[in-house]
């Protein structure tokens, strides 16, 4: 990555919405477990480790942010589905199968499409008032 796209980067993140961050870091996972699926099938251990990893880091990072106050079952819910994908990963990872991460792929892609669909309806209402 050259400089002027990491400063980019940086300042698209600094300056996202907690709801934009949430799209970016259901994105980025979903990225992560494609180039994961992709060196299980090239037979790339370090590759395969690496973006496991990744992924892991970011539904660990969505998993914190979690408030149980506001979200009551949802988050409870939510934090349940994240720790099976964390089990999945962990299972892609020793068995070297891309099964599991076709799994947490599928369910990532659920929830991205869910969060677009409440912030677009969230917006249009904003837009109301």
């Amino acid at each position: 990555m050259t400089y002027g796209a990491k400063n980019y980067k940086q300042m698209s993140i600094t300056t996202a919405s907690p709801t934009q961050i949430l799209i970016m870091l259901y994105e980025g996972a979903i990225q992560n477990v494609k180039k994961a699926i992709l060196a299980i099938e090239q037979k790339n251990l370090a590759d395969k480790g690496k973006y496991i990893g990744k992924t892991h880091d970011i539904i660990n990072e969505l998993t914190v942010s979690l408030n149980h106050e506001v979200g009551g079952q949802v988050a409870k819910d939510l934090e349940r589905l994240y720790n099976f994908m964390v089990t999945q990963l962990l299972k892609a990872n020793v068995d070297n199968t891309a099964e599991p991460l076709v799994a947490v792929q599928k369910n990532l892609e659920t929830l991205l499409d869910g969060w677009k669909g409440a912030v677009a309806q969230f917006q249009k209402d904003a837009k109301r008032i």
